[in-house]
């Protein structure tokens, strides 16, 4: 009901913004192009006997001028009377009217009955941002936390709860803000100042800034044997053209590295990239490779099948499970290129791409990947 009110309220406002201006233009054109000559004659016929009563026109010629002002005036009377503006103008302001009152609110109800939802049930704000966290969207779980962070700014960690949000929503900058905040409420972390120095990055298209560099310092200060930071670090030291002091940046961080974190690859090639030589290679990552995969062509059909099949479900499942290295990816994809399953490899490129999405360096490193074993990513 509360809804045909307001429709109804609107349609009224909507048609006398309409009907008000064509109106007031109707009124307007008829006093100004009517009246107004037909007062000027008047006022010439008042004049030209004020001029005889004082002598100042002979008989004559107030009578001749009398009957010439009085012949504009009756044209002009005539003239308005028979206008178009009373007959055609009329018409159009009609038609306009009828527009407003009838198609105006049709047409708009129209719109609605094919594309709204009138036989849905309000759903106001308060009550939508109130339900189960279960029944709500990302968006309105997010307006949820919002709405609590205005009344209670001062919330830390509600905006460190926030913060990744927004991070994997493409919102780099207010994800920074969220990190600054619930850093100044709660004191300083090195998860958070990581994740701050990275929005801050992230926000500037990938150029460690000075406050994102402070960041990654403050956080290799508060735990000197973490990896992020000091690979943010390096990174900086790059852009700066330090090659030297990047150099050992990369070398330190290098050394006793996992040779399957993700990161491995990067930072060997921006160290080769430094030095001008040719990136080592990494350990290749657990999984099928071509060698177990050839190994195989000695049994059976039936049991080489199964074996392969075998390694390759196992690993993709763990991916699929628990996510894994750029390596790891990189391999399944290959297994199933060697396979002939080309469509189970283009998925795995899209799982792949999703998984890294918020890691540049490392997305990179599986597009290449996969341009070499020529899939398309679509």
């Amino acid at each position: 009901m509360i809804f045909w009110i307001l429709l109804a309220i609107l349609t009224v406002v909507a048609a006398l913004s309409i009907l008000v201006p064509l109106s007031r233009a109707g009124r307007s054109q008829e006093g100004v192009t009517g009246n107004a000559d037909e007062e000027v004659y008047k006022e010439q016929l008042a004049a030209i006997d004020s001029e005889l009563d004082r002598g100042l026109i002979e008989p004559g010629a107030a009578e001749a001028a009398r009957t010439e002002v009085a012949r504009r005036l009756l044209a002009a009377h005539e003239k308005n009377a028979t206008q178009g503006g009373s007959g055609a103008s009329g018409a159009r302001l009609k038609i306009a009217q009828v527009f407003a009152l009838i198609a105006l609110p049709l047409f708009s109800l129209g719109i609605y009955l094919a594309l709204g939802s009138p036989d849905e049930p309000d759903q106001p704000l308060f009550a939508r941002l109130n339900a189960p966290a279960e029944e709500q969207s990302v968006d309105v779980l997010v307006a949820r936390v919002e709405q609590h962070l205005a009344e209670n700014p001062e919330d830390g960690q509600g905006w460190a709860v926030i913060a990744p949000v927004y991070m994997n929503r493409g919102q780099p900058q207010l994800s920074a803000r969220a990190y600054a905040n619930a850093l100044r409420i709660l004191g300083p972390r090195q998860d958070w100042l990581t994740e701050l120095g990275e929005a801050l990055t992230m926000a500037n298209q990938g150029l460690v800034t000075a406050d994102a560099r402070q960041a990654f310092e403050q956080a290799v200060a508060l735990e000197a044997s973490a990896v992020k930071p000091r690979f943010f670090l390096a990174i900086a030291l790059s852009q700066e053209g330090d090659a030297e002091a990047a150099i050992e940046a990369w070398e330190s961080l290098l050394d006793g590295a996992d040779e399957n974190a993700p990161w491995v690859n990067v930072a060997r090639q921006q160290l080769a990239q430094l030095k001008g030589t040719p990136p080592e290679q990494a350990a290749p990552a657990p999984g099928p490779s071509e060698a177990d995969i050839a190994a195989s062509q000695g049994m059976s059909a039936e049991d080489r099948q199964e074996m392969i099949q075998s390694m390759v479900s196992g690993l993709a499942e763990r991916l699929a499970a628990e996510g894994g290295s750029v390596g790891e990816w990189n391999q399944l994809m290959r297994a199933y290129v060697v396979l002939g399953e080309q469509q189970k490899a283009e998925e795995t490129l899209a799982a792949a791409q999703a998984a890294y999405a918020d890691n540049p360096a490392e997305l990179s490193l599986i597009k290449d990947a996969a341009s070499s074993l020529g899939l398309s990513g679509s």
